[in-house]
């Protein structure tokens, strides 16, 4: 059973999405108690290669109010993600190639753990965008057009 914390929604929009990855995340425990309240953004954030490993940058994570003294780590610190390593072999094979980015898509609880999912996706141009706009704007007419003959 899995329970969405956050999602990036100007993932979708900004990039063409190719591969997603599920990773595990390395918190400390007034962040996991931060995220089962819902205080967390993934609007600016980004993945970053960085020896072998992969961290999640820009990620903000409030405070835990009840923590105390015990907090003392900062809210947008580097989150190092855990894959297999040939999963991050074929990520910076895919990253060194000209276009390609890391961007977290969404934070979710499956069981007791809390996973993020990655995606490997390529920048949109302007023309992409304004394009994918009009498609939305046209499903979304149709749907309105099916639910008025089906009243």
């Amino acid at each position: 059973m899995t329970k969405t914390i956050a999602v990036n929604k100007s993932a979708s929009y900004e990039y063409f999405i190719e591969e997603k990855y599920e990773t595990g995340i390395v918190l400390e425990g007034s962040e996991v108690k931060s995220l089962r309240q819902g205080k967390v953004s993934l609007g600016e954030s980004f993945c970053e290669l960085r020896g072998g490993e992969i961290y999640l940058k820009n990620m903000h994570i409030a405070l835990y109010d009840k923590s105390g003294a015990f907090s003392t780590r900062e809210s947008r610190r580097d989150r190092k993600l855990l894959l297999h390593r040939r999963e991050i072999s074929r990520i910076v094979g895919k990253v060194n190639e000209k276009g390609y980015t890391l961007i977290p898509l969404r934070l979710y609880f499956k069981d007791a753990l809390i996973k993020a999912e990655i995606a490997l996706c390529k920048g949109k141009h302007t023309y992409d965008k304004k394009r994918s706009i009009a498609e939305r704007d046209a499903k979304r007419e149709a749907d309105r057009v099916v639910k008025q003959i089906f009243r």
